[in-house]
């Protein structure tokens, strides 16, 4: 008989081909989450950030345009930090965008909200 193999992620014997690592698809799977959960974290957290965002901006802005408050968007949980995407206008007025919804920083702490009907598929 030939020498087994123990499985990457349990310990337990091998059985099958000589270049198998794992005793089955639950073993691959956890080995392969737990790898990856400190990365799949950050991005997930990042993501559920970029999504509420998006849902506070649409909230204050229903109709698509929008004058608010910035405290009103920090008040809501908005996260300055995280944005999907900016533009720059010609008059060199930067836009940052969560998604389809923009937000423009006006002053006396006012932001201006859009959204970018363009974006729609």
């Amino acid at each position: 008989m030939g020498e087994y193999k123990s499985c990457t992620e349990c310990g337990e014997k091998i059985v099958g081909r000589s270049d198998k690592r794992f005793c089955s698809d639950q073993c691959r799977n956890a080995y392969n989450n737990r790898l990856n959960s400190d990365a799949n974290k950050v991005v997930r957290n990042i993501v559920n950030a970029l999504r509420k965002n998006r849902r506070i901006l649409q909230e204050l802005s229903p109709d698509g345009k929008t004058k608010i408050q910035r405290e009103k968007l920090s008040d809501k949980g908005f996260n300055f930090t995280y944005h999907t995407h900016t533009y720059t206008t010609q008059k060199s007025d930067t836009y940052y965008y969560c998604f389809e919804y923009g937000y423009l920083p006006l002053k006396d702490n006012y932001i201006f909200i859009v959204k970018d009907v363009t974006s729609e598929i």
